[in-house]
């Protein structure tokens, strides 16, 4: 979308684990939840309706505790409940600042959350709950970049957007490479004939064989939330043309 295009109805916002971490080494910092919150809820204020997917790698990640030995199935499912975890801090958080908020579950877990229900998230979001998707997929040796595109396309959103630390998608890594180029546009098979790490191969194909445009932007800036919402070209638009 572009400054003069109408903003998104409904949004699919893809956080990493590692976003949760602040200045921390592992855990959650409360000032980042505070941070993401608020401007979950300046974009709520504009009637826009929000699911949220959030990973689980400033806990535990599945790939990490397999090379430690771990059997990859039971590391994927420990994974999973890690983001059951960010999930609820982010419902907690969402709940002081004012919104309501819901956590869905790809896994079973009854006693703090809610199972996953496609027509049942729907209706949430319709009623202006922000609805945060927790378990991945609720399968191993799926990314939550797979349930991010996954959800995207379930609940019929407008756009997904991918929150990182870099200001969209390079053509190498810009920590390590002085020379990476940033990219305003691409499209889908542009990325898989690149081999861009933006998201997982099964995420982009999802995305581009339904049509969902994606966003990559630095949710580290402030405000960057709220000015993609309304419509500003910020970071890299990803299509499937």
């Amino acid at each position: 979308m572009t400054e003069s295009s109408p903003g998104p109805r409904r949004i699919l916002l893809k956080l990493s684990g590692e976003a949760l971490l602040g200045s921390r080494d592992s855990g959650i910092d409360p000032d980042v939840l505070d941070r993401v919150g608020g401007e979950i809820r300046e974009v709520c204020g504009l009637g826009v309706q929000v699911g949220v997917v959030i990973g689980g790698g400033n806990l535990f990640r599945g790939a990490g505790l397999a090379q430690a030995g771990i059997d990859r199935a039971t590391g994927d499912y420990m994974g999973m409940l890690a983001t059951v975890m960010n999930a609820l801090a982010m419902q907690d958080t969402l709940d002081r600042l004012g919104l309501q908020a819901r956590v869905m579950s790809a896994l079973t877990i009854r006693p703090v959350c809610e199972d996953y229900v496609r027509r049942r998230a729907i209706r949430h979001l319709e009623k202006g709950r922000v609805v945060l998707f927790a378990a991945g997929t609720g399968n191993p040796f799926f990314t939550t970049d797979s349930a991010a595109a996954l959800r995207a396309i379930e609940i019929g959103a407008d756009l997904l957007l991918k929150a990182t630390k870099v200001d969209g998608v390079y053509s190498a890594d810009p920590v390590t490479d002085p020379d990476a180029t940033r990219f305003s546009r691409l499209s889908y098979q542009e990325i898989l004939d690149r081999r861009l790490m933006v998201m997982d191969h099964t995420a982009i194909v999802l995305c581009r064989d339904h049509r969902i445009p994606l966003r990559v932007f630095d949710m580290t800036r402030p405000g960057g939330l709220l000015r993609i919402v309304r419509g500003e070209d910020l970071g890299t638009l990803v299509s499937a043309d």
